[in-house]
């Protein structure tokens, strides 16, 4: 017996069976983002179940992030379930001048030649179990640099890329059910991970600045036990924050000192502007600095910083899995570090040029476009599907803003790390046929 929603049929006896059944059928396609699922009590009569099977059931999907309860309006598959994830939301375009993926100019990328032969000198004996997790040089080449910036100081943890960090500081203190308060638009791989930790996102607007402060005020009143916040080079819109909003979302941040601040700085070397951390006023915060746009995203490896109770909490949980991140790849992130391989400077310079020329370029032909640091571009649209199609006749694959949103208006996103400086008139052409101007000063 079953119950049929749509063209797809509910099943199970069980409450993990029964749980299973719906996301196996949103994964495939079957059940679509918005469906709305069938009230506990009648799923329970068709099925042949107690109410309470199915209300646990609910609650496995609701955790999981693949559905979400409005209350009387019952509950429906979400907009982005976790089980769909948004980097599947791509142009695929043979053929066509790709401006969306993300990536940095592999021109600017480091040859490893040299740092895994250097590492590899360096592994003179094995690194066995019990030894120290972050290798004693790059912990302190790490907090001289936070400390440098006015990042408060704290221990130091090396994880497996930025998002990895992000996940175990989110996991070290909230559980199943919590809110996160989250850029819109923001990075789809993190407005992906919280639903799938069983969270629930709490959509915050930013502006070229950063998060509005009245939006996070608005979010952190709401319920939101953590703030999710990109310093710099905000995917997708490039923000930065100011000194003068560092100030004003410190103000905020003040009268919630229970809420988990979480800083993304996955800008430190490809940007030009200064960090503004905020951490600090919060009881607990973390800030994580990913190596991937400057030494490449291969190395898999961040480093992270903030208060002892976080972090110690972060080392356990990975000592219990992971155990820590290969000393093989720290030494080699150690040894591009000590050798200056990377002219920062020059390489935040080479992303400005390119960046600036292109917002410029679409300003002159009317486009409102945001950009204020790193190498992406934001360009707010009146239909997105509609310059997508437009943009791909024209021979450029951009990314979808729906990639990158929960309540945001439409957007497309440029990739400008990859363009020769003679293209951005082609693409600023391309972009200004397929656009229509949208309202300035804010994304939402």
């Amino acid at each position: 017996m079953g119950f049929v929603l749509g063209e797809y049929r509910i099943e199970g006896r069980r409450a993990a069976d029964i749980s299973a059944s719906v996301e196996r059928a949103v994964g495939q396609g079957r059940l679509a983002p918005g469906d709305v699922l069938p009230p506990l009590r009648e799923l329970a009569v068709e099925l042949g179940v107690n109410h309470n099977t199915v209300a646990a059931a609910y609650r496995m999907l609701r955790d999981r992030g693949v559905i979400e309860t409005a209350g009387r309006r019952g509950s429906r598959v979400r907009p982005r379930p976790a089980t769909t994830p948004r980097e599947l939301i791509a142009v695929e375009a043979p053929g066509a001048r790709d401006v969306a993926s993300g990536n940095p100019d592999p021109d600017l990328l480091p040859p490893l030649a040299e740092a895994l032969t250097a590492a590899a000198g360096q592994a003179r004996r094995p690194v066995l179990y019990g030894e120290p997790p972050v290798d004693t040089e790059l912990e302190r080449l790490a907090r001289e640099a936070f400390m440098a910036e006015g990042v408060p100081p704290g221990p130091v943890a090396v994880t497996s890329g930025a998002l990895d960090g992000i996940e175990r500081v989110l996991s070290a203190h909230l559980r199943p059910g919590d809110a996160v308060a989250v850029e819109d638009p923001g990075w789809g791989n993190v407005l992906d991970l919280v639903p799938a930790l069983g969270l629930r996102t709490v959509p915050v607007p930013l502006d070229d600045e950063g998060p509005l402060p009245a939006g996070v005020d608005r979010a952190l009143r709401q319920g939101a036990r953590a703030l999710l916040v990109t310093g710099r080079a905000q995917n997708p819109t490039g923000a930065a924050i100011t000194e003068e909003r560092a100030r004003e979302l410190r103000a905020v941040l003040a009268g919630h000192p229970g809420v988990l601040l979480v800083e993304d700085d996955h800008g430190h070397g490809i940007v030009d502007v200064p960090l503004r951390p905020l951490g600090g006023v919060t009881t607990h915060w973390a800030l994580v600095r990913s190596v991937a746009k400057t030494l490449g995203p291969d190395l898999r490896l961040a480093v992270l910083t903030g208060d002892t109770v976080t972090v110690d909490r972060v080392r356990g949980r990975q000592r219990l899995g992971q155990g820590w991140v290969s000393h093989v790849l720290q030494d080699v992130v150690l040894h591009l570090w000590r050798t200056g391989a990377v002219d920062e400077a020059a390489v935040a310079a080479s992303y400005r040029r390119r960046r600036e020329a292109l917002v410029a370029a679409l300003h002159e032909r009317g486009v409102e476009a945001h950009g204020r640091s790193g190498f992406n571009v934001w360009i707010p649209v009146v239909d997105e599907t509609g310059a997508v199609a437009r943009m791909l006749q024209a021979g450029w694959a951009v990314a979808p803003g729906a990639r990158f949103r929960i309540a945001s208006p439409p957007g497309v996103r440029v990739t400008v790390s990859g363009l020769a400086p003679e293209e951005i008139p082609a693409v600023a052409d391309a972009l200004a046929a397929a656009t229509a101007p949208a309202p300035a000063g804010r994304y939402a």
